[in-house]
């Protein structure tokens, strides 16, 4: 794979990027991206993609390197400091090539779409979770502008979080439901001073965010349910083993009979399916160049028959006017695309889908792309693979084949013919 990425386009794309005259030297821009493809294909964190490098001479000759370097190609942060650097385009591009890089396979005119959710890295929200750290927060920014809050809470709160141990059992049950309003409302009195003592419009922005907090109820919508990560969602996909995720929706594409990924988007709200196809399909044929004739899609795309020029087949009853043969090919059509399914859960628990560890919803876009990305280097490694094992088998057999006329040959009697 080294060989066939076209490394020299990602020179061009972000040489402008980088100061040619001031400051510390860069590194090489594709040791960076492959780093990052790297990480990806092998499902590591900065941390460890950087440590295998040192000792890995395969990773080492698929970043550029002409021989075996024994240290660390950069310090882990500097890939962060990278992918804020070359954005949501830099990756698309790496996307795009992955895409390249399959051939023909890519090509085809037909496809399947669905929809799956990337959770973010968060714990499961619950109110009395939000108020506590809301309440740490106070007490750190008093800290930090060396403001004397009334009082701290230290003790109260020690001896509010034994109560509302073992709530569910049903003598603690109301014991419990006291001390969580006991909490959220010291949670309001530290956010109340600290407007009160800050200058005006400093942190403005967390202060509203904890007022949002503090005044959300059950059945609201666009709740907060992090403090660190507001603009996550609250995703129900109807899974019996886990009722609700927290993240953000995702569209896949992919073509129908090789598997491709020619599609990879983050949706930052959670839509209703059939609107989502939209953005993926405009996506798709950005960087594919083409549009999808037929996409198949299941029945949560109820409602829609076409976007941007490709037909959407929903499994639905078949018209009695419709062929034998053309039932034929659309039933075809929705067994196949039940191979996405699988897929989907390949780049959850191979390719780093299933947690997202970036922030903010830039990082869900960059986590998407780079792990769709993955998912088609790493077909493409296992297809030559593949080849050069069955070029090895064909080369030992022809070897045998030889040995075994020339045994046969060197034990025949000389008048024999």
């Amino acid at each position: 794979m080294a060989n066939q990425v076209n490394w020299q386009q990602f020179d061009e794309a972000f040489k402008d990027l980088y100061c040619p005259d001031n400051g510390r030297p860069a590194k090489p821009i594709r040791r960076m991206v492959s780093l990052l493809m790297l990480k990806h294909i092998r499902n590591l964190s900065d941390e460890s993609v950087v440590e295998q490098w040192s000792e890995n001479s395969y990773y080492q000759y698929f970043s550029g390197e002409q021989s075996f370097v024994a240290k660390m190609p950069c310090e882990s942060s500097e890939l962060v400091h990278f992918r804020k650097r070359i954005g949501e385009k830099g990756i698309e591009l790496m996307f795009k090539e992955s895409i390249r890089i399959n051939g023909k396979d890519s090509d085809e005119d037909q496809g399947t779409i669905d929809t799956t959710v990337q959770e973010k890295n968060i714990t499961y929200p619950t109110d009395n979770k939000m108020h506590r750290k809301i309440i740490k927060k106070c007490v750190s920014i008093a800290e930090k502008q060396d403001l004397e809050l009334r009082q701290s809470y230290i003790r109260t709160l020690k001896k509010l979080s034994l109560d509302q141990r073992f709530r569910n059992h049903p003598k603690n049950y109301k014991k419990a439901r006291k001390a969580d309003r006991k909490v959220k409302t010291i949670a309001g009195r530290l956010v109340r001073e600290l407007e009160r003592k800050l200058p005006a419009g400093l942190y403005g922005t967390e202060l509203v965010l904890f007022h949002k907090v503090l005044s959300q109820k059950r059945h609201d919508h666009n709740k907060i349910y992090s403090l660190h990560e507001p603009h996550v969602q609250c995703i129900s996909k109807g899974k019996e083993h886990k009722k609700y995720e927290f993240g953000s929706k995702v569209s896949i594409v992919t073509t129908k009979n090789s598997g491709v990924i020619i599609g990879a988007i983050n949706i930052e709200k959670n839509d209703y399916d059939a609107h989502t196809l939209d953005p993926a399909l405009e996506q798709q044929q950005r960087l594919t160049g083409y549009a999808l004739k037929e996409a198949f899609v299941d029945r949560g795309y109820r409602g829609v028959n076409q976007v941007r020029g490709t037909q959407i087949y929903t499994p639905k009853p078949f018209d009695k006017q419709l062929s034998k043969y053309r039932q034929q090919k659309m039933k075809k059509g929705f067994q196949r695309r039940a191979a996405i399914e699988p897929r989907i859960g390949h780049l959850k628990s191979d390719y780093r889908l299933s947690r997202n560890f970036y922030k903010g919803i830039t990082g869900d876009n960059i986590n998407v792309m780079l792990a769709a990305a993955a998912m088609n280097f790493k077909r493409m490694i296992n297809i030559w693979k593949e080849m050069f094992f069955a070029f090895l088998f064909r080369l030992f057999q022809i070897i045998c084949q030889i040995l075994k006329f020339l045994f046969i040959n060197q034990l025949k009697p000389k008048w024999a013919f």
